[in-house]
């Protein structure tokens, strides 16, 4: 989360809403820790990881609908057999994302 906030920061004083989703818990081989962290500027601006590339397209479109609608998300992301083709992590683990407007 540190290492994003600089950028918060900045997108917040310049009048941007700014969501942030949070790695919350891991499964297995997670790509990224809990506490990793996301986040989403109004504008469409990103900045941070939360599985390295695999979800982060997913996550940002959650994060939009967040900024529209002001209601957390708890999102999950893993791979089974039926879901190959689809959003996912192709490391074999899991992992929780919490994803908040910021206040």
């Amino acid at each position: 989360m540190k290492e994003i906030l600089p950028e918060v920061e900045s997108w917040r004083e310049a009048g941007e809403k700014v969501v942030v989703a949070t790695v919350v818990a891991t499964r297995r081989s997670a790509p990224r820790p809990v506490g990793t962290s996301l986040a989403v500027s109004e504008s469409g601006k990103m900045c941070g990881s939360v599985s390295g590339g695999c979800v982060e397209t997913d996550v940002y479109e959650n994060a939009m609908e967040v900024m529209r609608t002001g209601e957390p998300k708890l999102l999950s992301y893993g791979i089974t057999d039926d879901l190959a083709w689809s959003v996912g992590l192709p490391c074999g683990g899991e992992i929780d994302v919490f994803v908040e407007a910021v206040e």
